[in-house]
Order: structure tokens, then sequence, then C-alpha cells
């Protein structure tokens, strides 16, 4: 069929819509693998520890013969069992407090629709995980970034800073902690602060809690563990990094306010239902306990610590050892960290081998930030990560011996 150059313009939006430096080089990253280069991936959060058995399960042993659609707003054993889970973690919920979305990335979507009108304003420590910028551009909102920075390990600045970017069109602020893509799990006093403000200046708070077993030194706080906004605080998670279970795409929002649950609901109605056999398998995992969560984050503090150990051989590096999630945001000695992540994938390799990490100026809002930093997700087993940390450190002296 031949192509018409004359076809109609595409939405403002359209062009707005930014692409992911997490998967922006992915055509480089192909490309090379069919030289027969081996790509090590610390670019996506993807672990490569297995989904429990329990999830498969579950899926296999479904007994209904139609897969018919279910409720808007999740099954409703579904919700009973996350609401368990959440008073078993401390959290004071019921099922009717939980609207279950088709992941996590679609709990962040209908809270900003249901929240802010079109160019209204969302307040965002950056940096942050980047599809909160596409997620903007969708819902029509405007994020208002936070910059926080390497040299304090990603730590809110003073909440002063904050309050200056608050306007007539701010209507919610949105953190995530333990933090994508920085690793950072900010202490109480940082997010107390926040919900002070959102008190203050009748605000939401939106909290993503998605890597929240994930926590190596000190302790994750919850929004529901903060004082006096149990009628504006909102918990977006998802199944897909606690359980090794990311094609699942299986969330959720937990909130006590029973307008916005409402909202979310009719949203929900309108694209009918999340998942059917996902939730019968995210429901089955909800049956791991302790001891899995100690075996695989056991896993995932020997590979920070091996992450950050490379790191720090090599000369000029700015970072600071996270404590929670599988990331870590680096300051690396280059000249442009998208143009760097490039040259990996096209001009080096050390024995046939390279890696992918991702370009940190995608995890900002503030145009020219984050030039020369990159994400690296350590979701490899630690025989790989060695490798892909040491071709990384030998690629930036190669890069900058060019």
């Amino acid at each position: 069929m031949k192509i018409n150059d004359t076809a109609p313009n595409l939405s403002q939006r359209a062009a707005m819509m930014p692409a992911s430096p997490i998967r922006k080089l992915v055509p480089l990253a192909d490309a090379a693998k069919e030289k027969g280069i081996k790509v090590y991936h610390l670019n996506i959060g993807q672990p490569d520890i297995p989904t429990p058995d329990s999830f498969w399960n579950a899926v296999k042993q479904y007994k209904d013969r139609v897969l018919a659609y279910g409720h808007s707003e999740g099954l409703p054993f579904y919700r009973m069992n996350l609401a368990k889970y959440y008073r078993n973690v401390g959290y004071d919920v019921d099922p009717n407090d939980i609207v279950v979305t088709t992941a996590g990335s679609e709990a962040i979507i209908f809270c900003m629709m249901a929240i802010c009108e079109h160019g209204d304003e969302m307040i965002v420590p950056e940096p942050f995980y980047t599809n909160y910028n596409g997620f903007s551009v969708m819902s029509g909102v405007k994020l208002a970034p936070l910059t926080c920075r390497a040299e304090d390990g990603f730590h809110l600045p003073p909440i002063s800073e904050v309050e200056k970017l608050i306007n007539d069109r701010t209507k919610g602020i949105i953190y995530c902690s333990p933090n994508n893509p920085t690793g950072t799990v900010f202490y109480r006093e940082e997010l107390q602060g926040l919900a002070d403000l959102a008190r203050k200046h009748d605000l939401f708070l939106l909290a993503d809690e998605v890597y929240r077993e994930f926590v190596y030194e000190g302790e994750h706080t919850s929004i529901f563990e903060l004082d006096g906004i149990s009628d504006r605080a909102i918990i977006l998670d998802s199944i897909s990094k606690r359980y090794s279970a990311c094609g699942a795409r299986v969330g959720c929002v937990v909130t006590k306010n029973r307008k916005l649950v409402d909202t979310l609901t009719r949203f929900g109605q309108a694209r009918l239902c999340p998942p059917t056999l996902e939730q019968a398998g995210a429901n089955a995992v909800l049956s791991e306990g302790e001891d899995y969560f100690r075996e695989v984050m056991g896993e995932y503090e020997k590979r920070r610590n091996v992450t950050y150990d490379i790191l720090m051989q090599i000369p000029d590096v700015v970072c600071r050892k996270p404590s929670g999630a599988f990331y870590i945001m680096a300051k690396l000695p280059v000249d442009d960290a998208d143009k760097f992540a490039a040259w990996l994938l096209t001009d080096f390799n050390y024995e046939n081998e390279t890696t992918m990490i991702a370009p940190g100026s995608g995890f900002y809002a503030t145009p020219n930030t984050g030039l020369d930093e990159v994400r690296i997700a350590y979701v490899l087993n630690v025989d790989d990560l060695k490798k892909a940390m040491n071709i990384l450190k030998l690629g930036i002296e190669a890069y900058n011996r060019r």
C-alpha cells in the first residue's frame, strides 16, 4: 500500500510524547546482538529471579472454562486478600479502599486524570520513574520538578524549596520510595514534611510504593503511616517487582478517599476490567511469606554491593550507596551519557560482550539535567553483573581515550 504523505496531522499530545530512555536504545542493542555481541541489560528493571510457582499454579488451575470479564474494580477475592496483605504490613485497609488496575501504570494515569484538570500541575522529586513523563502527557498534567542531587544521595531538598513550587494549579505531590531510579529510601521526616504541605495547601499526596519490601538499610515509611492526611493519601502499587511478575500487569490504587475510589471505579468501567487470569496468579503469590522475601532481598543486596563497589573503582564517579529498590543512579565521567550509552552498543565490546544502561536525562523533567548520569538496574545474577559492570568500567576508559 502506498503511503499518503498528505495524511492528517497527529495531535500535539502525540508530538509531545517522549521516548523511554529505558527502551529507546533497543534497536542499537538488537543490532549488536545480530553481530553476535552479547548484551548485558542493565537498562531495564526486569528481574531474572523466577516468578513464584504459586503464580503459575494458580493460572494453570484456573477452573472457569470461559475467560470472562471480571469486576471493574478488581476481582472480589483478590481485593479481599490484598487488604489482608496491607493489614499484615501495618496499614488499616479494607477491600473497599482498593481499586485494582492494569499494572501500576494505569494506577498512576487514572489518579492523574481524577485529580487534575488539563494543565494542572503535580510536584515530583526528580530524577523520577521515567514513565511519569509519558503519563503526564497522556493525562494533560504538567509535572513541576523538584530537583534532587546525586551528592545528597537524591534525598529531598529543604521543604521550603518544595513549597516554592506550589501555585493555584498545583493539585498534588507524587513521589516514589524506595525510589526508582535512585534507590533512595526517603526518611520519615522528609515524607511527613510533604504530608504537612499537602494538608496546608489542600493537595493530594501520592506514594509509589512498588518497592516497599526492597530496603537494605533504614526502613520504609508508608504514606499510610504519616499523620493528618488520611483523606488525601494515595498508594500506587504493583506486583511487578515484588513478585518478579512484570508481564502480569496487575497493580492497584489504595486510598481512604471515597470520592476518588468511586471515580477510579468509573474509569475502570470504561476499560471494563483488569486482567482476570493474572489476578488469580497475583492472589496466589500474596501467600508468599517472609522466607521468600528474605531470600530475594539477600540476593538483591549482594547485587547492589557488587554494582556499587565496581562503580567506586571508576575515577570521578559520583554516587551514594542506595538503601533500597534495585537501581543505582550515578554521575559518570563522560561528556554525554546518551551518546556514551549508544556508543557502548555501536562501537564498543570487550571479548564480544557489552553493557546496556539507561541515560539519566530521561528521568528528569527539567531540561538539560542529568546529562552525565545513568541508571543501572542490578537485576542480573552476580556473575553476569560483575562482567557487565567491568565492561562499563572499561568502556568509560575507552570512551574518554577516543
